[in-house]
């Protein structure tokens, strides 16, 4: 069974809430994603069950090396959307959702020309 989109979004939450903070625990994943912790409980159990994290004794929430690549590409591409459609105009709240939408839709192809758009033009 492949990653579900969300599944995305929940390993994003956790690249982001650590690096903010030095331990990562479900609520702060609720808190994050603004989803109820029964939807957060399932999800990060189907995550643990596929190998994208563990959870230790504490129940801190690690990304595994397949985790942390999945949650590094769609950050990536959350923040350069969410950059670009800024710059095009649109405010920081519609840039932010639309990003959200567009990160997990993109063909590597078409990612890869954005990117590469968005670095040699980044000082323009």
């Amino acid at each position: 069974m492949g990653l579900f989109e969300s599944g995305e979004d929940y390993l994003e939450a956790i690249l982001m809430v650590s690096e903010r903070k030095n331990e990562v625990h479900a609520i702060d994943v609720v808190n994050e994603l603004g989803y109820s912790k029964p939807s957060v409980s399932i999800a990060l159990k189907k995550l643990k069950e596929q190998e994208y994290i563990t959870i230790d004794e504490f129940n801190h929430l690690h990304l595994t090396k397949k985790g942390l690549d999945i949650a590094k590409k769609i950050y990536e591409r959350h923040k350069i959307l969410t950059s670009i459609l800024e710059k095009l105009g649109v405010d920081a709240n519609n840039a932010e959702k639309d990003a959200c939408k567009l990160e997990h839709d993109l063909s590597d192809v078409s990612w890869n020309a954005i990117k590469k758009y968005y670095y040699d033009n980044l000082d323009k």
